[in-house]
């Protein structure tokens, strides 16, 4: 998790102008196999801001979103049912909520540095002389 909140972090102070990425493609190397293909740099860096608030809320803000009505208690026939695949279910989600993070972060840094690399082509442009 770290990892993801140093990449998103870092990704938030490098790009200054985030319209510099409307109409930029992923690399296809870039790219993850399940992302969006049509979906530019733009769109993915407000996609990554919006998410990272709610990563960094953690599950409290999603307990208190859980409906009011519902109930979490089981009858006492379930009871032993459900604890039996408990950690089960824990590791399955942990292990869903890691791929998820790693995938977010991979896509934080791929857009910091296809960022840089815009900027670097800019500065490059404008030392050149006009003649």
């Amino acid at each position: 998790m770290e990892q993801y909140f140093s990449a998103t972090q870092k990704m938030e102070q490098e790009v200054m102008f985030p319209s510099l990425l409307r109409g930029v493609f992923p690399e296809p190397d870039e790219a993850s196999p399940a992302a969006d293909g049509r979906r530019d740099l733009y769109e993915r860096y407000q996609l990554l801001k919006s998410i990272k608030p709610v990563v960094e809320r953690g599950l409290g803000s999603v307990t208190e979103q859980s409906l009011p009505g519902a109930s979490t208690h089981k009858a006492p026939d379930d009871a032993a049912d459900a604890d039996a695949d408990l950690e089960e279910r824990l590791s399955h989600h942990l292990n869903g909520l890691q791929q998820v993070l790693t995938h977010l972060t991979r896509d934080a840094n791929a857009l910091t540095r296809r960022y840089s690399q815009i900027l670097e082509q800019i500065n490059l442009s404008d030392g050149q002389p006009s003649w």
